[in-house]
């Protein structure tokens, strides 16, 4: 029965013999390590053959898609600022049913988003979602962020020569530079001069790798107590109430368990990478109240090195509320054998698009460490430590039947 709902999700309606589903095969292995505590266990062979095989293999498909939080590839339109801010993101299929989403790069490194743009029409970075899988997952180990990794996509044979979608198809060109691009196909104004080219052929993106199936591990999508006001003069009760939290508190299921605090450490994150666009939060139905977050899109963050929006916080600084480990790792960053700037330096230059950050995103991830942790102690002397730092129930490790099953 799984094996069929694979074979659907890959359109192999064809008569002859079914293709084998290997159970050594890097997307299954990530797919059944996944657990009540995280994504991926720490040090995962599994992930490190996933990141190795999605830089290497060959795509055999390519479509627009129709995950994540939104239709991608079908632009928003209504939404467009600047043509770069136009969101382009494809399905790439490899062997072994392995699929990943691709996003292109659409803005370089050096540049920081322009001060008037708002969060909800910002640039989608390709970079910016790979520094955070090695923030998220290497670094603060949350392990919530699917494994992440860049590569050189040759635009005319690994995805024009592989499509079937006649529309996809139908916007590419080749531009008067001679490097072949192509562009989201919207109902109003996404047009060529909103395209990502190649040079002439090769593109730099992102590979995020997919989870399971909601047919397989099914997930619930969840409005983020803290979402932000997506009108340009609007503000939600959060920005005005500083007292705010109590009534979240109120709130099943963040009156109990860890919730509340799984909501904490997602802020953290997203104050680190700059990320203001979280507006819902996804949890595998499987695991219940008190299962992790999954932080995904990732793709707006590191836009602003000189700037840090303190609202982010807000869940930190409104409830007073911590992790022990979060604290601990936390604290460990900021000490100067292991600063946060150099260890994220190190674990990106394992990646093929190294340096994938620039130094001033660096330097500020320490910077924005020291206002965390400034909360953090602004908290204990208020509240005292007892109240403010708290014991998580979540276990070190899973046993392997408490776990997604995505195959008999």
């Amino acid at each position: 029965r799984r094996h069929k709902l694979y074979r659907e999700e890959l359109n192999l309606t064809s008569p002859s013999a079914p293709l084998p589903l290997r159970p050594e095969a890097s997307w299954l292995q990530f797919h059944l390590g996944i657990s009540r505590d995280a994504l991926y266990p720490r040090s995962s062979p599994a992930v490190t053959r996933l990141l190795r095989d999605m830089q290497e293999f060959t795509t055999i498909s390519a479509d627009y898609s129709q995950d994540e939080k939104a239709l991608l590839g079908a632009c928003d339109c209504s939404q467009i600022v600047k043509p770069s801010g136009v969101h382009l993101k494809l399905v790439l299929r490899f062997q072994d049913f392995g699929k990943a989403m691709f996003k292109p790069m659409r803005q370089k490194r050096e540049e920081e988003t322009p001060e008037d743009f708002f969060y909800f029409v910002d640039f989608q970075r390709h970079n910016a979602e790979i520094a955070a899988f090695h923030l998220d997952s290497r670094i603060l180990d949350f392990r919530r962020v699917p494994p992440t990794v860049g590569r050189l996509i040759n635009v005319t044979k690994e995805i024009l020569e592989v499509t079937k979608n006649e529309i996809l198809q139908s916007v590419f060109f080749v531009s008067p530079a001679s490097n072949v691009c192509f562009f989201a196909k919207c109902p109003y104004m996404c047009k060529t001069e909103y395209a990502v080219c190649g040079n002439p052929h090769l593109l730099e993106g992102s590979l995020s790798a997919f989870l399971p199936s909601l047919n397989l591990a099914p997930r619930l999508s969840i409005p983020n107590p803290w979402i932000r006001s997506y009108s340009f003069d609007g503000k939600e009760e959060w920005e005005v109430n500083p007292l705010y939290c109590n009534t979240v508190r109120e709130i099943y299921p963040y009156s109990n368990g860890n919730r509340l605090l799984n909501i904490v450490d997602m802020a953290i994150f997203d104050f680190l990478i700059g990320n203001m666009d979280r507006h819902h939060y996804e949890m595998f139905t499987k695991f219940g109240d008190d299962g992790f977050l999954l932080h995904l899109d990732n793709a707006r963050g590191f836009g602003r090195h000189s700037h840090d929006e303190t609202s982010i916080l807000a869940p930190l600084s409104q409830c007073c509320i911590i992790k022990r480990t979060t604290l601990l790792r936390l604290q460990l960053l900021a000490e100067p054998e292991y600063r946060l700037s150099d260890v994220m330096r190190e674990s990106l230059l394992q990646d093929r698009l190294a340096p994938i950050l620039t130094e001033p995103h660096l330097l500020a991830l320490d910077r924005r460490l020291q206002l965390i942790l400034r909360a953090v102690r602004k908290c204990i002397d208020t509240y005292g430590e007892a109240k403010v730092v708290a014991n998580d129930t979540t276990q070190p490790e899973t046993p392997a039947s408490d776990r997604v099953k995505v195959t008999t």
